[in-house]
């Protein structure tokens, strides 16, 4: 297992029985994140838990397949985000299988820290979309039970509107810088 110290915050477990493939994985990653290796599913097993944000896991391991561990960590509650990263292409097996992305090999080191970078972002509107979300409901809850003026009267009330339009606004914001993650154009926050 080869450890590295780059450590911005996000951490990557890059999981392939191909030791040369999966410390050429880690070598582009770490410069940017901590990386660890797993040469087999039996050792990702072990290593595996909320700590790790993106898990980068071969489908074709011999033992314990890919397939096969995203199913018992998935099960063992790892909630991060996992990308399968395999040269078997992908058929419709695949519709149950609870990943992320799919990743066909041969894949660049740019390809390799984009798609790491891409589940990141992913993972940053998730947080704050679930946050927008939940204000949303406070607010519609409120907004169904109180008269208005009671409403404009209250201070916690107007924070929460003022709240809710900024993470709005920044999610609105995060998508045009993105939209190469290829979301419209926010109109599924106006909910």
């Amino acid at each position: 297992m080869m450890e590295t110290t780059a450590d911005p915050g996000a951490s990557v477990l890059v999981v392939d029985d191909e030791q040369r493939l999966a410390d050429l994985y880690a070598s582009h990653l770490q410069t940017t994140y901590r990386v660890e290796t797993a040469y087999s599913g039996a050792e990702a097993l072990e290593l595996i838990d909320d700590e790790f944000d993106v898990v980068l896991l071969d489908r074709r391991m011999p033992e314990l397949p890919g397939d096969q561990l995203l199913d018992r960590i998935r099960a063992e509650g790892y909630s991060g985000r996992v990308v399968m990263v395999t040269a078997a292409d992908p058929d419709f097996d695949i519709v149950d299988m609870p990943f992320d992305e799919y990743v066909i090999k041969p894949v660049t080191g740019e390809e390799i820290r984009d798609v790491v970078e891409a589940q990141l972002l992913l993972d940053s509107y998730e947080m704050r979309l679930n946050e927008y979300f939940r204000l949303k409901s406070k607010l519609r809850t409120l907004e169904g039970s109180k008269p208005r003026f009671e409403l404009e009267d209250d201070d916690r009330y107007e924070e929460l509107t003022v709240l809710a339009t900024s993470i709005k606004e920044d999610l609105e914001d995060m998508l045009a810088e993105h939209d190469e993650l290829g979301f419209a154009d926010g109109e599924f926050l106006d909910g």
